[in-house]
């Protein structure tokens, strides 16, 4: 099994990478494979809403990464997505990324994210954390990913490393998260070799407010 770690920050080896790598360490603990996947420096598109995704199967902006994450998240069990609180919100190229990330991934056909577990991660100096992760677990709900929890908000404090480092009660929840989330996938895989199906999907309907 395994977990992709999207790191949202504009900084590759920063406190929000700290913060995936904590999680990262205790999931190898209880056997579970992970991966820190950077969304880069460079400019990320938002959704155009073209619809080419639902014909080529893929985005059709090729000048990041979200294509390359949509198609190891096809082959993933799980995502946690860490960001840092920019204007008590997520970062806009986290958002942008998900944004084409989930709507491709599911426009494509592929069942990317459906009933895979997601979690979010928000780090920042001070404030600003629970409304990022309002915002991130949306992503998750809108997608049928069951949403893990710690035992407290998943947020860490600090303005450098060595203070995110020493948030001892924040980066313990985050350790509280990654054996969550073991837990869940191991209980998930024994449910499938139990013979638990996933649920047969309705056909949706789409409406809207306009009569």
């Amino acid at each position: 099994m395994k977990v992709m770690l999207l790191n949202g920050s504009p900084h590759e080896t920063g406190n929000t990478y700290l913060a995936l790598e904590e999680i990262a360490k205790t999931l190898k603990e209880d056997g579970i494979d992970s991966e820190i996947f950077y969304v880069g420096k460079e400019a990320v598109a938002s959704c155009m809403s073209c619809g080419a995704c639902s014909k080529i199967g893929k985005c059709v902006i090729t000048k990041d990464r979200v294509n390359e994450f949509v198609e190891k998240m096809t082959e993933a069990d799980a995502l946690i997505v860490g960001s840092p609180v920019h204007y008590a919100a997520a970062t806009g190229a986290i958002t942008s990324f998900l944004g084409r990330a989930f709507f491709s991934g599911w426009r494509s056909g592929k069942n990317t994210f459906r009933l895979k577990p997601g979690a979010s991660v928000a780090v920042a100096r001070r404030a600003g954390t629970t409304a990022t992760l309002d915002q991130l677990n949306k992503f998750f709900t809108i997608s049928q990913m069951p949403v893990i929890s710690g035992r407290y908000w998943n947020e860490v404090h600090g303005l450098t490393a060595p203070q995110v480092s020493e948030d001892i009660e924040g980066m313990q929840n985050l350790r509280f998260l990654a054996r969550n989330m073991a837990y869940f996938l191991k209980c998930k895989e024994a449910g499938q070799k139990a013979g638990i199906n996933p649920p047969v999907e309705e056909n949706v309907n789409f409406t809207n407010f306009i009569r």
